[in-house]
């Protein structure tokens, strides 16, 4: 499982801390950015996250700014992304387990390095639960193609 990780200024710090939790669980991944806190413009982080997951060079995506809000909504521009803005780990349990989302959102000015960290394993360790939520998945698909 190879992970796609990207955070505008704001989120600069959390994406470090979430990086340094991957490399010593030995997750692969791959740091989108940004390198520092100079401003930048989350969409312009949102946007090579969210083509690497949906090609699939990477199977998730973590993406961070200020609030997770304006990244999420970046990342579901791109068609077959389903981002979720999580604030705690029930959120994203849910969100792979009953939507099958592909990127996890967080917002630093919200969320801790510790509950972050726990949020990011319970987003990847979750299997999606398919059956019923199968069907409304593909009605989303339908939305999303029109």
């Amino acid at each position: 499982m190879k992970i796609a990780v990207g955070s505008d200024h704001a989120g600069f710090l959390l994406k470090e801390s979430v990086i340094g939790h991957l490399r010593a669980a030995e997750r692969p991944y791959r740091d989108f950015g940004v390198l520092s806190e100079d401003s930048v413009d989350y969409p312009d982080i949102a946007a090579p996250v969210a083509d690497a997951v949906r090609s699939g060079e990477c199977d998730f995506g973590i993406l961070i700014c200020g609030t997770g809000i304006g990244m999420s909504i970046a990342a579901n521009k791109h068609k077959g992304i389903r981002a979720a803005l999580c604030g705690e780990t029930y959120s994203a349990h849910c969100s792979r387990e009953h939507n099958d989302a592909n990127i996890l959102a967080m917002g630093s000015r919200v969320t801790g390095p510790g509950l972050a960290i726990d949020i990011v394993e319970a987003f990847l360790n979750t299997l999606f639960a398919g059956g019923r939520h199968s069907r409304r998945l593909d009605k989303i698909t339908v939305i999303e193609n029109k």
